[in-house]
């Protein structure tokens, strides 16, 4: 008979390295960072790796898959690209199912792929999601290596540490915490982005300027016109502060891996996530998110939260970098005619487990957590985005 318990525990602490190089032209032999990247000191030994590369980026810079060939036969000695590039469908489809995962992996297999080889993913968002739960789940997890394609990747997706797929029509249900290897982002793998996905990235150093730095806010601010443009400059500063700030939070905040029930950097995404999902991912990510940022600023300034004056500058910058403020989606009723985006707080919730706790502003550069949301104030700060986007909808039409 068992007359009591006995327990053993110790408190394990691992330490990561997280390192994100900046440069341009990436695959030009002469710019060596990858190469020593790869090689991380080793001498004496061929690094394998295994290359994904996004299908839209391949095909818009058709040289794309002979350059990175070229790239690793430069280095005949140091690395072993050990199978032509991997062409994958990039954008949200690529993420709503397992098989190209499998893909990755049946790859790894075949090529006798170690934990100490690499995968190599070069795209978007979406893309470096799937290719990095391919990744740490190989193996328990082979070195991975991300190389962002798009502004959003950039400067928010690609420098975090998590990976995952969709399942269950739940965004990233299925996924891994695992920080990469390394991210080297080149800015001119950008070059042939479409304006939408260029501009979508925008919304994320918004974001994170609004409840971590009001200098970046009032420097995004006042590069809006510019950006807008697509100017180089403000965009590889935009890119640069976006991307250590979110880096910043990863390092220190005491909770890189989200155990706890609070998820500052994603300041406007629980509704984003939903209308994603309710678009069939029609609505780019970053569109999402500035229509979830423009409804939580509005909702916080009619709860008394927010200053009117914060809540109209943040508003106007979003308009005037480009972003649309609403999206039908909001306004979708499920067969109780409640409206279904009010599910994402839910799915929110249950996604980080815990509490719900929803991070508002009181001020642009301070955010408050709540655990509690106003339905009714929602519903109408909703009703007031599709007021304002009628309105300005039809001033633009008569300005031509």
């Amino acid at each position: 008979m068992l007359t009591g318990v006995s327990r053993i525990e110790r408190n394990i602490q691992v330490n990561y390295r997280h390192q994100v190089f900046f440069t341009d032209h990436a695959f030009r032999s002469e710019n060596t960072l990858l190469r020593d990247v790869l090689v991380d000191g080793r001498a004496a030994r061929r690094t394998k790796a295994l290359v994904v590369v996004d299908e839209a980026l391949a095909k818009a810079q058709g040289d794309l898959l002979a350059t990175v060939e070229a790239y690793f036969a430069a280095f005949p000695l140091d690395l072993d690209l050990v199978c032509a590039p991997l062409v994958i469908e990039g954008g949200e489809r690529v993420k709503n199912s397992y098989h190209r995962v499998s893909e990755i992996q049946s790859l790894v297999d075949k090529h006798h792929i170690d934990r100490h080889s690499y995968i190599v993913a070069i795209g978007g968002g979406a893309l470096l999601d799937m290719a990095g739960l391919a990744a740490a789940t190989a193996h328990r997890g082979v070195r991975h290596i991300r190389i962002p394609t798009t502004t959003l990747s950039q400067d928010d997706s690609g420098v975090g540490v998590k990976n995952g797929i969709n399942a269950f029509g739940k965004k990233n249900f299925l996924g891994t915490f695992c920080p990469p290897f390394a991210v080297i982002n080149d800015f001119q793998l950008l070059a042939t982005l479409p304006d939408r996905d260029k501009r979508a990235g925008y919304v994320e150093a918004v974001k994170v300027a609004c409840i971590r730095d009001r200098a970046f806010f009032d420097e995004i601010e006042r590069d809006a016109s510019k950006l807008a443009a697509f100017e180089a400059a403000p965009m590889k500063r935009l890119i640069f502060r976006s991307a250590e700030l979110h880096l910043n939070h990863i390092a220190s905040s005491g909770d890189p891996f989200e155990f706890g029930s609070a998820r500052p950097l994603d300041f406007g995404h629980w509704a984003a996530h939903k209308l994603e999902q309710l678009s069939g991912y029609q609505l780019r990510h970053g569109e999402a998110v500035a229509v979830g940022i423009a409804l939580d600023v509005v909702y916080a300034r009619d709860m008394g939260l927010l200053p009117a004056a914060a809540a109209d500058r943040i508003i106007r910058l979003l308009e005037a970098l480009g972003f649309e403020l609403f999206a039908n989606e909001l306004l979708n009723v499920d067969k109780d005619g409640q409206l279904m985006v009010l599910k994402g707080m839910e799915e929110f919730r249950e996604h980080l487990g815990g509490e719900l706790t929803i991070t508002l502003l009181e001020e642009i550069g301070r955010g408050v957590e709540v655990h509690e949301m106003n339905l009714p104030k929602i519903r109408h700060a909703i009703l007031e985005l599709q007021e304002r986007h009628i309105a300005r909808s039809a001033k633009l039409l008569a300005m031509g």
